[in-house]
């Protein structure tokens, strides 16, 4: 018989989160550090990764910096036989490091577009291709994908991310499928709308008092009645990061408070 908390637990693997000196990233870490992973992170500055180092050690957890640009393929294979060096091959790569640019399409130029498809798609092909080869050489591996829930959907001014989470969807299927023989998992996760310093505009209370019509058209579209934490997402990510989720394979889980089962309220 299984043994459900062994078959959560992260005991004795190195678990890699782009861009997780704060905010999703950080979340995500953090659960999986207390389901007992070593937490290796990079960020694009020094003093990012400084920061997470320093926000980790006030959780008690002692996580591994690396400076690096995702989008830089030889930064990250550098990165990732430093990484195996220092701490271990990686067994859980989490792709989160990403960037959004709000810009109506026709106003959007192309260099634009091309930097959010650079840092939200090409940079998880990129450090995806850099782990696989050890993880095969160990026997089995976790891949998991920050999508989005454009990765399904669109919406005014985001036509780049939505194309690049749509695009991440796509290669999360595809690496599930090439590299599944290897005991490799790759899944998604599909955050709704989350509370963070990103989104906070877009929560703050009018001044006569009301909710921001963002805010109040999110909530109305959500049936759990509010906007998801990032703690949401820790167990999601743990379970597909665990050996509980080993036959689970080119998945996207919406963590998203139902919003993309419900048709919204009627208006009143």
């Amino acid at each position: 018989m299984m043994d459900s908390k062994t078959n959560f637990s992260l005991a004795g693997k190195v678990a890699l989160v782009t861009g997780a000196s704060y905010g999703i990233g950080f979340a995500i870490a953090k659960a999986m550090a207390g389901a007992g992973a070593t937490i290796v992170f990079n960020d694009i500055k020094q003093e990012l990764v400084d920061k997470g180092i320093a926000a980790y050690k006030e959780e008690g957890i002692t996580a591994h910096g690396y400076v690096c640009d995702v989008t830089d393929e030889e930064a990250v294979n550098g990165m990732i036989a430093k990484i195996e060096e220092e701490v271990g091959v990686v067994d859980v790569l989490v792709n989160n490091a990403g960037i959004i640019k709000r810009i109506p399409m026709i106003e959007m130029s192309a260099k634009d577009f091309r930097q959010v498809i650079d840092v939200d798609l090409n940079a998880p092909f990129i450090v995806s291709k850099a782990v696989i080869p050890s993880m095969i050489k160990k026997g089995h591996g976790k891949i998991i994908n920050i999508c989005s829930m454009m990765s399904e959907f669109g919406r005014e001014t985001v036509s780049a991310y939505a194309a690049a989470k749509g695009g991440l969807k796509m290669l999360t299927r595809n690496i599930a499928s090439e590299y599944g023989e290897f005991n490799i998992q790759c899944n998604g996760i599909g955050p709704g709308y989350i509370a963070t310093p990103q989104t906070a505009p877009l929560r703050e209370v009018q001044p006569d008092g009301s909710r921001h019509p963002f805010d109040q058209f999110i909530i109305s579209k959500t049936p759990a009645g509010r906007w998801g934490e990032a703690s949401d997402l820790g167990g999601p990510a743990v379970f597909l990061a665990s050996d509980a989720s080993d036959f689970v394979n080119g998945q996207i889980l919406y963590v998203d408070g139902g919003i993309q089962a419900y048709i919204g309220k009627q208006p009143s």
